[in-house]
This record gives C-alpha cells, structure tokens and sequence, in this order.
C-alpha cells in the first residue's frame, strides 16, 4: 500500500502546492465502508423498526438499491471529471449556471456539518453514558454534553490538520473499531436465535405504530434509512489525494456498498430476534441507543454492555471524521475555482493541507452544535439526520440528471453506468423527498433545509460581489479544461 506522492506527481499546480495522493484501493474501500458504516446505524434503526417493525430490514435493501443508482452516476461522472470540488462541478459542467453551481456546493457541505455535528453530539452522549456505566462520576447535563461534542470537533480539525494520510490512517482503526462493534450486535444475534430465544417468523411481520400502509410506511422508514447509507459520495472529493482514480473508483466504491449493507441487514435481524416483541417499541424510543439494548437484552451476563458505548463512540467518531474530510476538501476544490472566496484554498506548505477550509468547516460545525442544543426543541439526533437524508437527496436528484445532460454532450470514457440507471436514480431521489415520504412530525427538516439553503443564498450573493471586479471573468469554475488535463 502506497502512503506517498510518485515521483511523475507535481507538487504545485500554478505555483500552488497540490493535494497529497496518499489513497490506495484498500485506504479508499476502508474510508467508505467506514463513513458509510458510522453513525447512521445507530441513530436510525430504532426510528425505522418503530416505522416497519420486523420487516426493518426491507428499508434498509430499497435505501441501498437507491444509493446503487445514484452511486453508478458518481462514478460515470468522477472518472470523467477527477476533481475534488465533486457534485458542485457536475452541476457546473452540465447547467453553467453559477447560482445553481453554488447551492449544490452548499447544500453538499451543509449535509457533512449536519452529519458531523449530528454525530459529535451522540458520541458526546455515549461517551459520557459509558464514564457512568463503569461507576465514574461525571456530569451529564446539557452543558457537559455539548461540552464534549466541542472538545470533539476541535480534535478532529488537529487530526485533519496533520494530513490526509494521518486522517485515513486514524480512518482505518475506527473502521475496524466499529466494524467489530457491529460483529458484537450480530453475533449475539444469531446466538441468541441458535440456543431457540429469537423468533425469526418476526421477519416478514409488519407492524406499525403508524396507520400508513406498507407501501407507505416502507416508504417513510426507506427515507429515514437513507441516512445510514450516505457516505460513499464523500469519497469523490478525495479524487486528487487517490492514485489512479479512473481505475480504482468504480470497484471499490461499489464494493464499499455491498459490504455496507450485508451488514446493516445482519444487524436489523439481530434486532428483530433478541428485542422481545413486545419490548421493540420501548426500545426503539430509547433514541441512538438500540444496539446498546440489543446488547444488554441478548448478553446481560457478560460486561460487553459496559465496553459497547466506547465502542460506539468510535464508531461515531468515524463518521465525524470522515464528513469533516469531505467539507474541508469540497471549500478547498470550490475555492480553487473561485466559486468560493479564493482566501479558503489555502494549504499548508509543509503538510500540505486545505488549512483554512478545515477551520472555516470546524467553525461552522461548532456553530450549528451550539444552535440545535440551545435554540431547538427537536431530538436533535432525528431532525439533524434527516435534514442531512433529505439535502443528499436532493443533491443526489441534481448529480443524476447532471449525468444525463453530460453524457448527450461528451464522449464516452472511463466507466459508464447503463443508460437507465439515471432515469431511475432520479425517480426514485423525487420520490424519497416527498413529504409523503416523512412522518407529519418530521416536516420540520423542510425548514431547517430551507433555512440552511436561505443562508446559502445570502453567502452566494456576498461570493458574487466580491468576485465582481478584479476578478469578474472568474467568477464560476475557472480554467477547467486545463484542470482537467
């Protein structure tokens, strides 16, 4: 496995240090199946079984065969188009419309705050849950929660400022931390049903708390089960820190997919046969805590309920990890063009590092903990994980079209996804965004994406005045054929 630049790489591109190519095929299948593995799983699976009930499994395959779609016209488009800025650039080369070139880029960084942010304050949560379950006194309140979520964030921006190469290395232990965390759930699962206490008839029962129909309440769990399957389109804006990325991509983010959900499915079966029936709806209530009651429930005389919350902050921490990589490289690539102000492209000379896209992500990571805890009386955990559902969504929707109008005008080359699969990933992202597609609770995420691409709109206007000028045939993705070559 490679970790350094070839020497046929440049390191500066017009006089400017250039990104670090540090990403083999297996650091790359590892940073997806990591990102796509972390805190979803654990924040969504109650919510779902509370949806489907024993059949919670079902939304976990529609989610995946969704992002499948929308996962072939990613890589149709970054084997042709290897640049880190990622769905904003495909929405550039294929409307040229500015305003729309920039919401796509917010709304994609948007989603990775969310994400992180989502996920610092269940890590906060569960570490301080585990302080408590091994007899240490420490204080539990909002502040000391919030608290810890800052202290986290702040971590994380040092790990991201040593490099790229530290950052996927730290990847790679947390990946295999919570892969042996879901190993946990899944093995006392199947134990579980082997010694004859879990019912597997359960499976195919539907049950709802909800008077939708099936069709209907798989449609609602299959939206709020998309968040556990984001994360593989984080990997195309680390395309200029990957070597060979025509050749490695198409494999190897399909691979992160399967692996992804063989899991969840083993997981959502753990669930349904170790949770008593009659106990799943009390347990699901318990909010980014169902694994943990799965373990409790299915291995109450082993201590492993006591190590699975550190296990879970590790696991939680991944996901955080890898959504702070992503919006860090995405300013970077954005301000690269001059999409953004150009300030935020700087990178470390030594390290060679977005440095100033890293603080200004951070920043806004930290803002928007303060702001759910403090300013909001929603569970923070659900209405943060479907406005980041529904912002992909959307951005999903805009790359599949992005795919159809591109390939009209360019030649093929590079990989090609079957001349349906856009038609359908397109389809099937409109009909997850719906509000037929949420519980009457959960419209709420409209606003608070609405909200968020407001203030995009405010930032798009301030970026354009200041591009105006001295900079005015700038503004926009610049100099891209050359970029390209």
């Amino acid at each position: 496995m490679s970790t350094g630049p070839t020497t046929a790489e440049p390191s500066t591109v017009d006089g400017e240090p250039e990104l670090k190519r540090v990403l083999g095929p297996r650091l790359l299948l590892l940073f997806i199946v990591g990102d796509i593995l972390g805190a979803g799983i654990y924040a969504v699976t109650g919510e779902m079984a509370l949806e489907v009930g024993g059949i919670v499994w079902v939304p976990f395959l529609v989610a995946f065969g969704v992002a499948t779609l929308t996962a072939y016209s990613y890589l149709e488009l970054v084997t042709k188009h290897p640049q880190a800025a990622g769905a904003a650039l495909y929405a550039h080369k294929a409307f040229g419309v500015h305003f729309v070139t920039f919401l796509v880029a917010f709304a994609v960084i948007c989603s990775g705050i969310t994400s992180a942010s989502t996920s610092a304050k269940l890590l906060a949560e569960n570490l301080l849950a585990g302080f408590d379950a091994v007899g240490w006194d420490v204080p539990a309140g909002t502040g000391a929660v919030t608290g810890v979520a800052v202290g986290f964030m702040l971590l994380l921006a040092l790990i991201n400022l040593r490099g790229v190469g530290e950052s996927v290395k730290f990847n790679v232990v947390l990946t295999m931390v919570e892969m042996l965390a879901l190993f946990i759930v899944i093995g006392i699962g199947f134990s579980v049903v082997a010694r004859g206490d879990g019912d597997l008839g359960r499976l195919v029962a539907f049950e709802s708390d909800s008077d939708r129909s099936m069709f209907l309440a798989v449609t609602v769990a299959t939206a709020i089960a998309f968040f556990a399957m984001v994360g593989f389109e984080d990997s195309v804006n680390m395309v200029e820190e990957t070597h060979d990325p025509e050749r490695v991509f198409p494999r190897i983010m399909l691979t992160g997919l399967g692996i992804a959900v063989v899991f969840y499915v083993l997981v959502a079966v753990s669930v349904i046969a170790v949770v008593p029936e009659g106990d799943l709806v009390a347990v699901a209530e318990d909010e980014g805590k169902v694994l943990l009651n799965v373990v409790s429930i299915g291995a109450p005389d082993l201590p492993i309920d006591t190590l699975f919350p550190f296990l879970t902050v590790f696991a939680v921490a991944n996901t955080a990890l890898i959504n702070m990589l992503m919006a860090s490289r995405l300013l970077y690539g954005l301000a690269k063009q001059d999409v953004l102000p150009r300030s935020l492209s700087a990178v470390l000379p030594g390290r060679r590092t977005p440095w100033a896209g890293i603080a200004f992500s951070t920043l806004l990571a930290l803002g928007l903990i303060l702001v759910v805890t403090y300013a909001s009386d929603t569970p923070v955990i659900k209405a943060l994980s479907g406005t980041t559902a529904l912002l992909l969504l959307c951005v999903f929707a805009v790359v599949n079209v992005a795919c159809l109008v591109l390939r009209r005008r360019e030649a093929d080359r590079g990989f090609t996804a079957p001349r349906w699969v856009p038609y359908a990933g397109v389809l099937a992202c409109l009909v997850l965004i719906g509000p037929w597609a949420r519980d009457r609770d959960d419209w709420n995420q409209y606003v608070i994406a609405g909200g968020l691409l407001a203030v995009g709109v405010v930032l798009w206007a301030l970026t354009w005045l200041t591009n105006r000028g001295v900079r005015a045939k700038k503004t926009g993705f610049r100099d891209i054929e050359h970029l390209e070559d």
